[in-house]
């Protein structure tokens, strides 16, 4: 699906506020980009932030931004954006500053999406002792990634069973700046590849449009079925988030 031309202006003013810039930071450059070199690192927004704790490389539909300390700004002035994209970049910048952790991950937007139905009668569940018992029975890997904790709206589809009902996905999401919702999806293993997982994403999704929020997914460049999801949803592509850890 293609994004509403005023989906893209509400996506980057969520962003500019989380990165702590001017509202229309992002507006002003891709204007001045109609006119000028799109590879002209002039045309990169940065902001200075000595008491950060991590460098952020984002790049937004065409528009890229940098925050972190001067001496960081100073370090990517000459690196194109294509490179500061890869986290390896990052590490190098960041090395004698304890650089570490973190990556990248590509950005996805939806400001509508289709409806996925179920095969059958399921229940799902908004409780927080759900979620936390599906990342009991997940790779800790696959729970840092996905982060629920953080995911403040859960929606865990629970598999019956005669004695307890089991947790066997959870879709969730954040909001942003009362703006977006950051979406993600956990599955447990044994019942991976099965449409649990985009079930329950979907779930998650509806009921953040529903409030009037637009869609952000949010995966590792390396993970494939992340990737492949979102764009099974009906996510489009927005844009590579890259970051490292400082000291």
């Amino acid at each position: 699906m293609t994004l509403e031309p005023t989906s893209a202006a509400i996506i980057q003013l969520a962003w500019a506020r989380r990165l702590g810039l001017d509202d229309d930071a992002f507006a002003t450059v891709a204007d001045r980009l109609t006119t000028s070199d799109p590879g002209d690192l002039g045309n990169r927004i940065t902001r200075v932030d000595d008491s950060a704790r991590s460098l952020i490389f984002l790049r937004l539909f065409g528009v890229s931004a940098l925050v972190g300390p001067q001496w960081a700004l100073d370090a990517a002035a000459t690196i194109p954006d294509t490179e500061l994209a890869q986290h390896v970049t990052l590490l190098t910048i960041t090395r004698s500053h304890g650089g570490h952790g973190l990556g990248s991950s590509a950005l996805f937007f939806a400001d509508d999406l289709p409806l996925q139905q179920p095969s059958e009668d399921l229940t799902v569940s908004q409780g927080n002792p759900e979620a936390i018992s599906l990342e009991g029975l997940c790779p800790p890997d696959d729970v840092n990634e996905v982060g629920l904790r953080g995911l403040e709206h859960r929606f865990t589809i629970m598999h019956p069973e005669e004695d307890q009902p089991t947790p066997v996905a959870c879709g969730a999401y954040a909001e942003w700046e009362g703006i977006l919702a950051n979406v993600g999806v956990l599955v447990a293993p044994p019942w991976r590849r099965r449409g649990l997982g985009t079930l329950a994403a979907s779930i998650a999704a509806h009921e953040a449009l529903a409030s009037g929020l637009t869609l952000q997914w949010k995966a590792d460049v390396s993970n494939t079925g992340a990737l492949a999801m979102a764009r099974s949803l009906g996510f489009a592509t927005g844009g590579l988030h890259a970051s490292v850890n400082l000291g």
